[in-house]
């Protein structure tokens, strides 16, 4: 009876030992040292990716951010009031052309002469549109447009005043007095005036200021923590 009960009892402890897991240490803390090195490596390539991606963006807002610069000097050297000798000498009278006419159609074309100089700048500019917008977002092109439609109208208002300028008799006073109305609209565009009715150079400033607010952001990056507290410390004092 007893040998029985021992046969049975070393059974059991067999079969406890056959489905209990074993628990192993060591392959337990290699396993966590191999998700720990999968997780790392994740992390710095993920670092690794942003710190790129930024100093693509970087290096955009930096090249963006001059040729607007120089952008705007040339929209303000388009609309320089005195013009030069040089720029429209190669203008030639045309055939039954009035001498009123082919004046006011030289000096118009001041402002094709001196786009000419700047249209490789414009053009480039324009392209480098598409790139900030895949790095910045659609709604920061909007500086991008804004100098495209400056410079359009700079340009339309030279085409019309090659017109306006050329008339010189009216039927009436009152159409005399709408058609310098319209000269005076178009000289305001052509020509850089006083800053209380120049309609261009304001349009000039916003776009400089919202280009320079989304690419200083990526030029000089978030702000630290302590940059931010030492800031508001020095607002405060």
């Amino acid at each position: 009876m007893s040998s029985c009960c021992n046969k049975l009892a070393h059974c059991n402890r067999y079969l406890q030992r056959r489905t209990m897991p074993s628990f192993n240490l060591m392959e337990a803390l290699t396993q966590i040292s191999v998700l720990i090195g999968i997780w790392v490596a994740i992390c710095g390539i993920d670092a690794w990716r942003r710190e790129h991606v930024g100093k693509r963006q970087i290096e955009l807002a930096e090249e963006t951010l001059a040729l607007f610069y120089e952008a705007v000097d040339a929209v303000k050297y388009l609309r320089y009031p005195v013009s030069f000798r040089a720029e429209i000498d190669d203008i030639e009278k045309g055939s039954g052309e009035s001498e009123r006419a082919f004046e006011a159609r030289k000096n118009a074309s001041v402002v094709f002469f001196r786009y000419k100089q700047y249209q490789q700048l414009f053009s480039k500019l324009h392209a480098t549109r598409y790139r900030f917008m895949a790095q910045f977002g659609k709604a920061t092109t909007k500086p991008f447009d804004e100098l495209h439609n400056i410079v359009n109208d700079i340009i339309l208002s030279a085409r019309l005043l090659s017109r306006y300028w050329a008339l010189g008799t009216f039927q009436s006073e009152d159409e005399r007095s709408k058609h310098w109305e319209r000269v005076e609209k178009q000289e305001a565009i052509f020509w850089e005036g006083s800053e209380n009715n120049d309609p261009i150079n304001p349009r000039l400033d916003d776009l400089v200021k919202n280009v320079e607010r989304t690419c200083r952001q990526a030029i000089e990056g978030p702000k630290s923590l302590s940059g931010i507290l030492s800031s508001r410390l020095r607002i405060g004092s």
